[in-house]
This record gives C-alpha cells, sequence and structure tokens, in this order.
C-alpha cells in the first residue's frame, strides 16, 4: 500500500493505517537519526519525531509527500537537540575508540562510521539522506530547506572530507 493512501486512511481514523506508517518507516528514521546524533540517543529523538507525526499529519499538505515532510520533522528534531546539547557547558572526555575487530568488513565499516561521525553535520546529513535513506536531490534540498545546488555543494563537499579522513587513516581513495 502507498504513503499516500496510508496518510489518507490515518486521516480519516484508521489505527491500523499508522500502525502500517510507522512499521515502513521506523527503521530510516531512526536510522537517520542514530547517523546524526549516536545509538545513545535515537530511541528517544526517534519516538519524539512519531509523536510530532500524529500530531501534524492532518496539516499534512500533500500525502504524496510523506517521505519529505517525515524526515523534516526528523531533522528538525535532531536540531532541538543538537541545539540543547550545545548549550550546555562541555565536559571534556577520554578519546574513545571503537574497539579494532579481526575481520577486516568491520573494521572498514567501524573506520566509515567514525568517519562520518567526525563530519560537519550539514555535510553529514546530506551524506545519510542522499546514499542511505535514498532521497533523491530534491527531496534532500525539501528536508534541509537549501537549494538543490546546496544539497549538491554539500555533498561534493562531504564526499571529499570523508575521502581525506579515510585516506588520513590508511585507505586508497
Amino acid at each position: 500500500m502507498t504513503d499516500e493512501l496510508l496518510v489518507v486512511r490515518c486521516r480519516l481514523g484508521e489505527r491500523e493505517a499508522f500502525a502500517e506508517l510507522v512499521r515502513a518507516w521506523h527503521d530510516p528514521v531512526w536510522n537517520y537519526v542514530r547517523r546524526m546524533l549516536g545509538p545513545s540517543r535515537a530511541d528517544d529523538v526517534a519516538q519524539e519525531v512519531w509523536v510530532a507525526v500524529v500530531r501534524g499529519l492532518p496539516r499534512l499538505k500533500e500525502p504524496g509527500r510523506f517521505a519529505p515532510w517525515l524526515f523534516t520533522i526528523a531533522r528538525r528534531a535532531v536540531a532541538d537537540r543538537l541545539r540543547e546539547e550545545y548549550a550546555r557547558p562541555e565536559i571534556p572526555m577520554g578519546e574513545e575508540r571503537a574497539s579494532a575487530d579481526p575481520a577486516d568488513a568491520l573494521v572498514d565499516r567501524a573506520d566509515l562510521l567514525a568517519g562520518l561521525s567526525e563530519l560537519p553535520v550539514r555535510e553529514r546529513e546530506v551524506l545519510v539522506l542522499f546514499y542511505l535513506q535514498d532521497l533523491s536531490l530534491e527531496d534532500c534540498a525539501q528536508v534541509c530547506a537549501v537549494p538543490v545546488g546546496t544539497v549538491k555543494s554539500r555533498l561534493s563537499r562531504a564526499r571529499r572530507m570523508l575521502r581525506a579522513q579515510l585516506t588520513e587513516k590508511g585507505y586508497r581513495a
């Protein structure tokens, strides 16, 4: 069933339709939030996103544009959480490093995720939305509230930065 039809059914008060929307979109939203904030905060923020969806669903003007609308809500929730954290005084912590795993594929993935988490928020956000959530450039632009050209330049910058980080760690470009 399409998201558009599920949204319409939700507006009519069908709880099962909302449950289907959550089943279809919970993992992508949670993964986006996790990649932006880390796993320790993903559950709470993802839950905040779904509360905002319940409240905002009646005001969604174009039910066919549910995915970009949903990720816009997720983006705002992430931004709110980051704003809260930046307002708090920073507590120095020891440098944390993922433990080495004998499987090269896992090490490569860990290095890639570590490199991704070290990117500035704007660049990380477009990489996650475009490559990991498979949103189009136009949808990424809508979620980020910037022109498509800005998304393209952020993607380009993010790829360069990630490549430089991985090259620094010994990976070939």
